[in-house]
Order: structure tokens, then sequence, then C-alpha cells
């Protein structure tokens, strides 16, 4: 009992600082906040997650790939709707991250795509990910699962 009171915690906790931004990395002049995804159901093949970019620096960056130990590939894929119909395609030659500017990856739009799922994304657990930059280099970023 005591631990499931515990878990609840933490859940809550982890959700409200993820929502305040306060789980912000920073990886060089970038910041990467409100980094989150949804749970999936166990034998789910893709996940999706959301995150957001901020380049606080004079240049431009890209984000040229992601990789995750909980999934064989992630990459960042593009939505797109053309006569009410949905695409999904994965972004070449890297996503930009403007200077002075911000990108946001959220479910109304760019999203990281995670394919070949080792393991369930769980509500109250991190999934972590890493973020490869042009000019920052890596950055280690928690995935909060709602």
């Amino acid at each position: 009992m005591k631990r499931a009171i515990g878990a609840a915690w933490l859940v809550a906790a982890l959700t409200i600082l993820a929502a305040q931004g306060a789980l912000a990395r920073r990886g060089g002049d970038l910041v990467v906040d409100r980094a989150w995804s949804r749970a999936t159901p166990v034998g789910a093949p893709t996940a999706v997650g959301y995150l957001v970019i901020s380049n606080h620096g004079r240049l431009p960056d890209q984000l040229l790939s992601a990789d995750s130990p909980d999934a064989v590939s992630v990459t960042v894929h593009q939505m797109s709707m053309a006569g009410g119909i949905m695409r999904m395609r994965p972004v070449v030659g890297g996503l930009t991250i403007p200077a002075g500017g911000s990108v946001s990856l959220d479910p109304n739009g760019d999203h990281l795509m995670f394919e070949g799922l080792k393991r369930t994304f769980k509500a109250g657990k991190a999934e972590p990910v890493v973020l490869h930059f042009q000019h920052a280099g890596s950055v280690r970023v928690a995935l909060v699962v709602r």
C-alpha cells in the first residue's frame, strides 16, 4: 500500500515538473523541455515523443538524429494534412532549430517516432532518449510517460 502511494506521488510530481518545464535539459545554447510521451499498449511496435527545443544562441542548430535504448530506431517525423489525409514522413537532412527561436514537437505536428519498441512505455515512468545536434552535440532527455 505504501509503495502504491509513493508511486502515485512520484507520478504526480513528475507530471507537474514536466508541465512546468522543470525537467529541462541544457546542451550548449539549446534547452530541451516539456519532454513527454503517451503510454503504449502491451506489444505496441511504436511510440511517439514530444518536446520543445529552444535555441538561445546566435547560430541555428540542427537535430540530426536521436536514439533510445528502448527502441530499435528513433526518427524525427513530419506530419502534414492534404485532402483530409494525414501523412507522416521522416525529416530528411535534420530539423533546424533557428537562432533565438524554438521548435515544438507536439501531437499536432512534428514528433519523435520510436520504432521497434523493446518494452512498453508505462505511465509514470521516464523513457530515455539522446538527441544528437550538429553544434550542441548529444543531449540526454527523459520523456515523462503519461
